[in-house]
């Protein structure tokens, strides 16, 4: 009679925690599908303009590339061609002032 009555206890216990467990199993798949679907309605457009954004970046750099630092390079350059081949001939003006005038040997 005591066994019986325990029995019947326990029996009610557990399916009373499967009732809980069940009830919380339930909420947590719905807070799963929530998180799910904030992801798709807020993540994704923030990931789409991102790559909007890289895209204009990497279109204001090539931009910026082919119209400043391009000719910049080029002018750079040519004034360093040209400033050494000034300070090639009045090195050579110079070797000359200092021989009396006289032209160098020809080999």
């Amino acid at each position: 009679m005591i066994s019986g009555a325990i029995r019947d206890i326990a029996i009610i216990v557990v399916a009373l925690e499967i009732l809980i467990l069940n009830a919380l199993l339930i909420v947590l798949v719905w807070q799963v599908w929530r998180l799910v679907k904030m992801i798709q309605t807020e993540v994704k457009p923030i990931i789409q303009d991102t790559q909007e954004t890289l895209g204009t970046v990497r279109g204001t750099a090539d931009f910026v590339s082919a119209n400043l630092v391009d000719p910049v390079v080029k002018t750079s350059s040519k004034l360093a061609g040209w400033r050494r081949s000034v300070s090639v001939l009045r090195e050579e003006v110079r070797a000359t002032a200092r021989r009396g005038g006289a032209p160098p040997p020809v080999s």
